[in-house]
């Protein structure tokens, strides 16, 4: 009798390092640790934490789920970077969960609007977790319920309702990519919605000398 697949899901899109392992349906191991930087030093030693509460080690691994965004520029390539890295050295797949699947997973109110908060009072958009995504000012979502895992003084102050996720964000890209196994997905690539907000640098660039 086949055992059930073994998944690693994690993300480092907003500001925290998150990761689980399941067994079939089961959660065998789950880290989230908040964290505003960092996460590009912590995110392997954690995964290692997390194998190692789930008695497990990195052979084992059936697939790899990771978030792709919408968040942190940075965070969302660590992850991606890493999950593409690692599923190439196990020969495993690596699957990408976007923020409003992950949101959604479980969710019973199909109808209710995913948000995922983005800088200057806006919000990432999604309508039934489907894309495409829109950036909107959080008045777009005056009135409205939304699946979110963070309530802002801003969506408060416009009467958003905000409904927490059914599962933590780690667990649901896990189950999410569990789901996935055995379909055919192309590589983990990030979901960017707008623009980077970096500039080039001001300063001339260094002389090579030859």
């Amino acid at each position: 009798m086949p055992s059930d697949p073994l998944v690693l899901g994690f993300d480092t899109s907003a500001a925290h390092c998150a990761a689980a392992l399941l067994c079939g349906d089961r959660v065998v191991a789950s880290v989230h640790e908040d964290m505003g930087r960092g996460q590009a030093e912590r995110l392997m030693p954690l995964l290692e934490d997390v194998l190692g509460q789930g008695g497990t080690t990195w052979a084992a691994l059936d697939a790899i789920g990771v978030g792709t965004g919408p968040g942190n520029f940075t965070g969302i390539r660590i992850s991606v970077a890493t999950a593409r890295g690692l599923a190439l050295g196990l020969g495993c797949p690596a699957i990408g969960v976007n923020g409003f699947d992950a949101l959604a997973y479980g969710a019973r109110d199909v109808k209710t609007w995913c948000a995922v908060p983005a800088p200057r009072d806006h919000l990432y958009l999604s309508a039934n977790a489907d894309l495409p995504v829109r950036l909107a000012p959080v008045s777009d979502a005056a009135d409205r319920t939304v699946i979110c895992a963070t309530d802002t003084p801003a969506m408060a102050a416009a009467g958003v309702r905000v409904i927490a996720p059914v599962h933590p964000i780690a667990e649901a890209i896990a189950r999410v990519a569990m789901a996935r196994i055995g379909q055919e997905v192309s590589r983990p690539v990030p979901l960017y919605i707008r623009p980077a907000d970096a500039a080039p640098s001001r300063e001339a660039a260094p002389i090579i000398l030859p």
